[in-house]
């Protein structure tokens, strides 16, 4: 019986059409590996790190993942992105809308608005691109796809730093409980993954310290203890929303934050 179930849960993806946006490392390549190893028929890896993207690709394997040079922040690409997968492979499934930058600090009194702008152009305006056109592909397929959008525990709450990558995050759960009601009529589903603090390369960089430094601040903010928040808790989440699994799910901000504790400290 065991056996079975996992058989079961490895095909849940079977035959399916997946994009992962921001697809080349972090949150977005363990997700990409967990929708082919669950059966997706194919993952389109967008991204703008080509090397790394192609070499996530290839790892994968060329017969059922594909890499796609694409900057968010720029609508032309996103639309061709999304018409390339289409015509290449028949139709669109799950748009796992993913890619998304944060700004180092970024507090009220110092807020740099060009900075700003950029870091919106892909958190808001590259999210809203995305999900446009996914659900015209969708739409026009007549397929009863899935879109999810990564957002945040930022989303939900205020921080003493990370000010327009909050602002950024609240912005998209307001797209995303907008689009899922719009799209709702045309059956189909679109959600949110909020994961708390996560050490991928982001997060690294910016703080300039390794791996395990960055998950032991950032477990500080959760009252679940005994486990760390890794990319592949983030990724199970995101495989549940775009499965079958929450086949009624929709509109929904699913949180992965271990039960996040903002405080002035850690709160971002």
């Amino acid at each position: 019986m065991a056996d079975k179930a996992t058989t079961t849960q490895s095909k849940s993806l079977e035959g399916k059409v997946a994009i992962v946006t921001g697809g080349a490392s972090g949150i977005g390549e363990t997700t990409a590996r967990l929708f082919a190893d669950h059966g997706s028929r194919v993952v389109v890896i967008a991204d703008i790190q080509d090397e790394k993207g192609e070499h996530v690709a290839t790892s994968i394997g060329t017969h059922r993942c594909s890499y796609i040079h694409c900057d968010v922040a720029d609508e032309d690409q996103v639309r061709s992105m999304v018409d390339w997968t289409v015509q290449k492979y028949g139709r669109l499934d799950i748009m796992f809308s993913n890619a998304g930058i944060c700004n180092d600090q970024q507090t009220i009194l110092d807020l740099d608005l060009t900075v700003m702008d950029r870091l919106f152009s892909i958190n808001v305006r590259g999210m809203a691109a995305c999900v446009k056109h996914a659900g015209r592909a969708m739409v026009e397929g007549g397929v009863k796809g899935s879109i999810v959008c990564t957002a945040s525990v930022a989303a939900s709450v205020g921080g003493m730093a990370f000010t327009d990558y909050t602002m950024s995050k609240h912005a998209v759960l307001g797209l995303m409980r907008s689009a899922s009601r719009q799209l709702g009529r045309h059956g189909i589903r679109v959600n949110c993954v909020s994961p708390s603090g996560v050490a991928t390369p982001m997060p690294c960089q910016l703080s300039g310290m390794e791996k395990d430094e960055v998950e032991k601040f950032f477990s500080k903010s959760t009252s679940l203890k005994g486990l760390v928040l890794k990319v592949n808790h983030v990724a199970e989440a995101v495989l549940f929303l775009a499965s079958d699994a929450s086949a009624f799910v929709t509109g929904h901000n699913l949180a992965v934050d271990g039960g996040y504790i903002p405080s002035p400290a850690t709160a971002s």
